[in-house]
């Protein structure tokens, strides 16, 4: 398809990364993903999996030993785990918190930590940004990063909402460098650095699981003097905010291809029960109340499938896609869920049954009509930055 001169491609395309994660989690039944909800409990051997194919590479170049492939890639990836009734959240961060590093890390940092995040020698999927009096508002977060005297940095505060850090070897954080009080902008005064876990456990960083109705394996984490040394700065200090904000087109992407696969499993899903359960002597699937919610699910997945492909064509081509990534981020966020109601309502008092795996997907889907960014958030960026309305605040 074109669009403004941009083409990309329609229907099944990366076929070879589709049936070769397919294939992956195939080894990775429903019964794996249930005993996991059950239990709380980090899909291990799945992301070991991944890690072992290459996949969660995927976005590092080649001469770092990933794959280099284009962010569309790296959404079909994700699309296809959730299209099979599978998880990417215990994983999808190291695509895009690896970004932050890729783009403006030093050349040091880069030789020195991407090769170990391709070959899963250290992952990197804790991005401690969100804080418990800040929320949305990342300008108002409060945790420091003060410089010592001989060189480092000194980290005090608390993130909240920081999905696996406890399975996690790096974390990506943001802290202010300069307090609000004394930036000249808001915006201005925060900084990112890349924090070993693995060193600060214990000793400085405190981290503390958060039980949730899904599967996220989240946390809240306490930094308490936590001493970081003078190279874990990235880029340069103050600009941190400008970084966090350049890899939230990327992270928008990627999350609308797990919304697009969460969509097509429960229309695929919710069209062979209705094609198979009788009630009244006949398949529920010839009733309209069935037939319509389903199709209407099917046209917003075409809908928000398109969108998605123009936003990751305008981000492989280096061209401007702030619109386009909120816009697919939100269009397919509610059509999955639009998608999980319709299947709630075919399967009638069986979706509650764990056995059918509906209600852990449906409570799953419904994750990302909040985070990573709400849909409120999205409209109000679309009316002001593109339709220039005046801002409500």
């Amino acid at each position: 398809m074109d669009t403004d001169g941009l083409s990309f491609a329609l229907g099944d395309d990366w076929p070879e990364l589709r049936d070769g994660v397919a294939q992956i989690c195939g080894r990775f039944p429903e019964t794996y993903w249930r005993d996991l909800d059950r239990d709380a409990a980090y899909p291990e051997r799945f992301v070991e999996a991944l890690t072992e194919a290459g996949y969660l590479g995927a976005l590092i170049p080649e001469a770092y030993g990933g794959s280099g492939l284009p962010i569309r890639a790296a959404a079909v990836i994700l699309e296809t785990i959730h299209a099979t009734g599978a998880s990417a959240a215990a994983c999808h961060a190291q695509m895009y918190t690896m970004g932050t590093l890729l783009r403006h890390g030093s050349p040091e940092q880069k030789e020195h930590w991407l090769p170990k995040i391709a070959s899963g020698e250290l992952r990197l999927q804790a991005f401690g940004v969100t804080e418990p009096n800040a929320g949305t508002d990342t300008t108002r977060i409060t945790t420091r990063a003060a410089p010592e005297p001989g060189g480092g940095w000194r980290v005090t505060g608390q993130k909240i909402w920081t999905s696996r850090a406890l399975y996690s070897d790096l974390m990506i954080l943001l802290a202010r460098t300069t307090p609000l009080d004394e930036a000249a902008r808001p915006t201005d005064g925060m900084s990112v650095f890349l924090v070993d876990l693995r060193t600060l456990k214990g000793r400085g960083v405190e981290i503390q699981p958060i039980d949730t109705m899904i599967n996220h394996n989240t946390t809240q984490v306490w930094f308490d003097n936590a001493e970081l040394p003078e190279d874990a700065l990235i880029g340069e200090v103050g600009r941190g905010f400008r970084y966090i904000l350049d890899g939230m087109n990327a992270e928008r992407i990627l999350i609308a291809g797990e919304s697009l696969g969460d969509a097509r499993w429960f229309i695929e899903r919710a069209t062979s029960y209705a094609k198979e359960r009788h009630v009244f002597g006949r398949p529920i699937g010839q009733n309209q109340g069935i037939q319509f919610p389903l199709a209407a699910s099917l046209a917003r997945l075409k809908a928000a499938d398109l969108t998605a492909r123009e936003a990751a064509a305008r981000y492989d081509a280096g061209l401007p896609c702030g619109p386009e990534a909120n816009m697919a981020k939100y269009l397919t966020g509610e059509a999955a869920w639009e998608a999980a109601e319709a299947c709630m309502q075919t399967y009638g008092g069986f979706a509650f049954a764990r056995e059918y795996d509906v209600e852990r997907k449906w409570r799953e889907a419904r994750l990302y009509r909040i985070a990573p960014v709400s849909p409120n958030l999205i409209l109000a960026y679309l009316a002001q930055q593109v339709l220039g309305l005046p801002r409500a605040y």
